[in-house]
């Protein structure tokens, strides 16, 4: 049975091909190939001899996604629904501003989470994206970039479908083949993971020194009201996060995003803001206060605006730093928490 090639290690590459009796470089010819030149054949690889292509024909496949219909917003969000190998689909979102390009792309078939105002939350999950189906995304979302804005992919944010961080392994060996100079040659500042929290799994990306940014999704500081709307997190209690995401400030130097959605008779009191007050002034951050995206639940209501800069003005008082994120992409379900399959062809 055929084997995916981009799951083989550069190391791996050279191992197969001193089997074939090949030169070392030539591994490296093909490395590039996939992870540079983004190849999704081996008829593509034009300085490998014939016989050669067909020999990795015979032992190996390359399998890539594609998009299989996208849908544009009237602000100019482009949500894409991409065919995986295996029949299942996948979301990624392309978010075109003056000043950036930025890619949301996903992580998970699913998720593996249970976040009561999410969309994604409600599907099943199926399974974890390999390094190639998400490095494919990316470079998906650049052609696209450049197909409708004249402008290539400048940002990525790991916001998607899925939990980032209960995909480790294969979310880090994207970013690192994202990043690097033999790969496509993303700043890693211009990354951002996105996790609802799992203290171990932060303190162990901090470790990885890869540079990137990252975004905390807390949407409550008071622990009964954040297991409530997100009941995974009753196995994560916020000290503990408090204490990752202070490792991960010690390790990195690199501030976090605290990304909080304000919902009426959720988390609008003052009570609300005072704790999310007491956690910021904790945790060297910055608010996003990010507007409600509904997903049809009656439970979760948009906060009246008067409450939104409550919050504002009371983070703002004590010198911290907070931004209000309006939505992309309602139109077409491609904003924040709403991205689950949920799309009409044209």
């Amino acid at each position: 049975m055929r084997k995916d090639i981009r799951l083989l290690s550069l190391s791996q590459l050279e191992s197969h091909f001193e089997t074939l009796g090949e030169k070392k470089f030539r591994a490296k010819q093909v490395y590039q190939w996939l992870w540079q030149k983004n190849a999704h054949g081996f008829s593509e690889m034009s300085n490998l001899s014939l016989s050669l292509r067909e020999k990795l024909e015979e032992a190996f496949h390359i399998s890539p996604l594609n998009v299989d219909f996208y849908q544009r917003s009237e602000d100019g969000t482009i949500k894409n629904i991409l065919n995986l190998f295996d029949g299942n689909k996948i979301e990624s979102v392309l978010i075109p501003t003056p000043k950036r390009n930025t890619g949301c792309i996903s992580s998970q078939v699913g998720c593996s989470l249970d976040c009561l105002f999410c969309a994604t939350a409600k599907l099943k999950r199926m399974r974890n994206l390999s390094t190639g189906e998400i490095v494919d995304q990316v470079v998906s979302l650049d052609k696209q970039s450049r197909q409708f804005t004249g402008k290539p992919l400048t940002n990525i944010v790991l916001m998607g479908m899925g939990e980032p961080l209960l995909n480790y392994p294969n979310v880090v060996e994207a970013i690192e083949k994202i990043t690097s100079p033999s790969g496509l040659g993303l700043s890693p500042r211009r990354i951002t993971l996105s996790t609802s929290g799992i203290p171990k799994m932060i303190e162990k990306l901090a470790d990885q020194n890869l540079r990137i940014k990252l975004a905390f999704s807390l949407h409550s500081a008071i622990e009964v009201t954040r297991n409530k709307i997100m009941p995974f997190s009753v196995k994560f209690p916020l000290e503990e996060i408090k204490e990752a995401l202070l490792y991960w400030y010690q390790k990195t130097g690199s501030i976090i995003t605290l990304e909080y959605v304000v919902w009426k008779g959720i988390n609008d009191t003052e009570k609300d803001i005072d704790a999310l007050v007491d956690f910021c002034k904790i945790i060297p951050s910055k608010v996003n206060l990010i507007q409600y995206n509904s997903i049809g639940d009656p439970d979760f209501i948009p906060a009246e605006e008067e409450k939104i800069q409550n919050y504002v003005k009371k983070l703002e008082r004590n010198n911290l730093t907070v931004s209000i994120r309006r939505s992309r992409g309602q139109d077409i379900d491609a904003a924040c928490g709403q991205l689950s399959g949920k799309t009409q062809k044209e």
